[in-house]
């Protein structure tokens, strides 16, 4: 066994050093190698042994850790030892790579406060963005510093909530990370985001649920039922079905932009980023005329904190389904039935459209084979006039 502080590293010299002396001042003892100038090995009280370089940098003494042994060969120690000495000749200081990755914040610190503050400026969908991150993101990267978030960490955590919820939602999730990662490397924090390179799953928006008339019926009736509900998480759900308007759009709305006289519902800001003036019909008029107003709340649909607005109704939606005896339905499908109701009613793609505020025809294109049963009503209305035209014809030929 040597007791020399400097020695040419093999196995046998190393694996026969002991645990630095328990009463020792010093937390560890260090020894140099006589081959790679600068590669040491230090041995703590319990015996373990890591190998460090150390160099001079810009007239400053620094130390870099290597590795464990015998996890790092010696070999491998002195390559790595090489090759910061390399640096070091070109000017480039080993330990910046280190001292950067240490200073990376943690995703929950970056998430909570960095990237939300920015988002709480920017974004009218902020608080989706914070439910998100605090109910599920963070929870899963909470504690890894963004730098070490991998493709792979995505990739997973991407499918897991495919499994646990439905595609749409893992595409949003996604949608947050990736939205995070970008302004990190905009802000010179990160220089990669481990989402490029994840593919969306694809959403099978075609599918859509539309109550048919008779459904409307037993629901309605279901709702004149139920008086121990909350009136204004009903009268929420029943203005949606005769608006057609989003979720937020209808349960966000204030006294101040319903003008009852004209017919009229003002949206200042839409998920298309425009605002839009919604025409009102008789039922949604006598709907909001009956509504009892709630003193010092500006909501049309106060919660039961009148500073709030009713936020979620979808047990309530899930109940009256259930006793109404109709299979289930989300709360956006109140929406699709509003667009089918007026596609079998005869309007045309653009009106849906614009009632809709969709921002193009694509999407309002979901609607056109209800469209399509109203023109072949038409159209066989004219085949029957020219029918019943040559059925004339032949009998005035037959007759000569």
């Amino acid at each position: 066994m040597t007791n020399k502080s400097k020695f040419r590293f093999t196995q046998r010299a190393i694996d026969a050093l002991p645990p630095h002396r328990a009463d020792s001042p010093s937390k560890s003892a260090e020894y140099s190698d006589t081959e790679v100038v600068g590669l040491r090995l230090s041995v703590n009280k319990l015996g373990r042994k890591f190998f460090y370089f150390r160099f001079t940098f810009n007239g400053q003494k620094r130390a870099m850790k290597i590795g464990e042994y015998p996890a790092l060969s010696i070999v491998d120690a002195r390559k790595k030892a090489l090759e910061m000495r390399s640096d070091i000749d070109s000017g480039i200081d080993p330990t910046a790579e280190r001292d950067r990755i240490r200073g990376t914040p943690t995703f929950r610190d970056f998430a909570l406060n960095d990237y939300m503050e920015w988002a709480r400026g920017s974004k009218r969908s902020w608080k989706t963005d914070d439910s998100k991150l605090r109910n599920h993101l963070v929870p899963r990267f909470g504690d890894r510093r963004l730098c070490d978030i991998t493709l792979r960490d995505v990739q997973l955590y991407h499918a897991q909530v495919k499994q646990s919820h439905c595609a749409g939602t893992a595409n949003r999730h996604l949608s947050v990370i990736s939205k995070l990662f970008k302004c990190a490397i905009q802000w010179g924090i990160v220089e990669r985001n481990p989402c490029v390179g994840v593919k969306k799953f694809p959403e099978n928006n075609a599918r859509q649920r539309f109550l048919s008339p008779d459904e409307i019926r037993r629901l309605f009736k279901a709702m004149d039922k139920q008086s121990g509900r909350s009136v204004m998480t009903i009268a929420a759900l029943k203005f949606l079905l005769l608006t057609g308007a989003r979720r937020n759009e209808a349960l966000t709305a204030r006294w101040e932009n319903v003008d009852l006289e004209r017919g009229t519902w003002f949206i200042p800001h839409t998920k298309s980023g425009r605002s839009h003036h919604v025409p009102l019909n008789e039922e949604a008029k006598a709907l909001l005329e009956n509504l009892p107003k709630v003193e010092g709340s500006p909501w049309v649909f106060p919660g039961r904190d009148p500073a709030k607005h009713v936020i979620d109704p979808r047990k309530c939606l899930d109940s009256l389904m259930d006793e109404a005896g109709i299979e289930r339905i989300r709360i956006h499908d109140l929406r699709h039935s509003f667009a089918s109701l007026c596609a079998q009613s005869g309007a045309s793609l653009y009106l849906i459209k614009q009632l809709l505020n969709h921002a193009d025809m694509v999407t309002t294109q979901r609607y056109a084979h209800l469209t399509a049963d109203n023109l072949r009503e038409a159209s066989q209305q004219v085949s029957a006039v020219i029918s019943d035209a040559l059925k004339a014809n032949r009998q005035e030929t037959a007759e000569a």
